[in-house]
């Protein structure tokens, strides 16, 4: 019989402006992690000697991010040279990614105790700097003849072939600002602090979320430009209306997120609560042209494999890379928008790509706790046309 696999804790930093001069710039990413695992294990009691693998996901690994950070996180955390760490790459899920892999090898027997994590400083190592060198996707031309097309315009084609309006996706961005803003207070409770040294030396504490604006209104979002818009896209795809703009997009984001992962069985022998059970977890490729839209098939995957339906969930989680992809989502599952990111999403909160599925994670164990609800599902987009799904129950 495998092992149960339960969440031990859950932690993030908050969301940094993935630019120069926002919150976390001045951080290098390897010791936005490595405090992220350091105060994991501290305020847990845990000697981190026990820990068998660090498992982080990061999308740009290269520059500040490059050699293997989660090995070089956990080593800047003071971890003993025994605790190995794998980075991975599974685009926006990378991180979610970690969780299934840590909770995979925890029912295998391999492991008892695993820290999933994440990170990324978009404002350190920009999106596609790994590209800068090479044609990564030159192999596809004899497949693609036509070309694949950036997530952006991928979120163009779910908005057109899908009938949103421009309207509705800025009221759905709208909306995650405004139950950000409202959850603030909430939100503390899943955020560590994070030193930050100033440019004239002086110490602070960065505790908030940077990238959530609480008087954002879809009226104002209306006055955006799009930002996608090319006259050869608008010959190829003419569905496309030219909805995509900064306002209704998740901006480049700056942080870190890591969970404590072990087997029901250790985590009772170590005296540790489990806060939260892994059910069951699934990944899916789906469509490189519109990439965005498998989190509805991932959703089924595990629906399917689980035998629930949606409306045994008290909670989702589908991330906010684009407004269309959660309401895509919302279209085709059937779900009910008010249990749908409660507390804002990643247009509101921030999508540091690496860290975000442990963001997300920890968003919903936190909410169902908060909330008395017990099943929480947990669902994002890939580049690349993939997406992981995740099934929590709290306990």
């Amino acid at each position: 019989m495998s092992e149960s696999v339960v969440i031990v804790d859950v932690l993030r930093t908050a969301s940094g402006k993935g630019k120069p001069g926002g919150a976390l710039s001045g951080v290098h990413p390897v010791q936005l992690l490595s405090e992220t695992l350091k105060q994991l294990v501290e305020r847990n009691g845990l000697d981190p000697v026990l820990v068998d693998d660090v498992i982080a996901g990061c999308v740009g690994q290269s520059g500040d991010q490059a050699n293997n950070p989660a090995r070089t996180a956990a080593l800047a955390a003071g971890f003993p040279v025994s605790v190995p760490g794998t980075t991975i790459d599974r685009q926006c899920g990378s991180s979610q990614q970690a969780v299934q892999f840590a909770a995979a090898g925890i029912r295998s027997g391999d492991y008892d105790i695993v820290i999933a994590c994440g990170v990324e400083s978009m404002s350190r190592v920009p999106m596609g700097s790994g590209r800068q060198n090479g044609s990564p996707m030159a192999p596809l031309a004899s497949r693609f003849p036509d070309g694949l097309v950036n997530q952006g315009v991928g979120a163009e084609l779910i908005a057109g072939r899908h009938g949103f309006t421009r309207a509705q996706l800025d009221e759905f961005s709208a909306r995650s600002h405004r139950l950000a803003a409202a959850s603030r207070d909430l939100a503390r409770s899943e955020i560590i602090d994070i030193k930050v040294t100033g440019e004239d030396g002086a110490i602070r504490i960065h505790d908030s979320d940077e990238t959530v604006r609480s008087q954002t209104t879809a009226e104002g979002l209306a006055g955006l430009k799009p930002s996608y818009m090319k006259e050869e896209v608008a010959t190829r795809f003419p569905e496309i209306a030219w909805s995509i703009t900064p306002g209704n997009s998740s901006p480049l984001t700056d942080g870190a997120s890591a969970a404590l992962i072990m087997s029901e069985t250790k985590a009772a022998e170590l005296g540790l609560r489990a806060r939260a059970r892994v059910v069951a977890g699934t990944v899916v490729g789906s469509d490189p042209l519109t990439m965005l839209d498998g989190v509805v098939p991932a959703t089924r995957k595990l629906l399917d494999r689980t035998g629930m339906s949606i409306d045994d969930f008290d909670t989702y989680e589908v991330n906010e890379a684009f407004a269309p992809v959660p309401l895509l989502w919302l279209k085709e599952l059937g779900g009910d928008l008010d249990k749908l990111n409660p507390r804002g999403g990643a247009i509101a909160l921030g999508h540091a790509l690496g860290a975000s599925g442990v963001r997300l994670l920890c968003t919903m164990v936190h909410h169902l706790e908060h909330s008395g609800g017990r099943f929480g599902l947990q669902t994002m987009c890939e580049g690349g046309g993939m997406a992981n799904a995740t099934v929590i129950e709290a306990l």
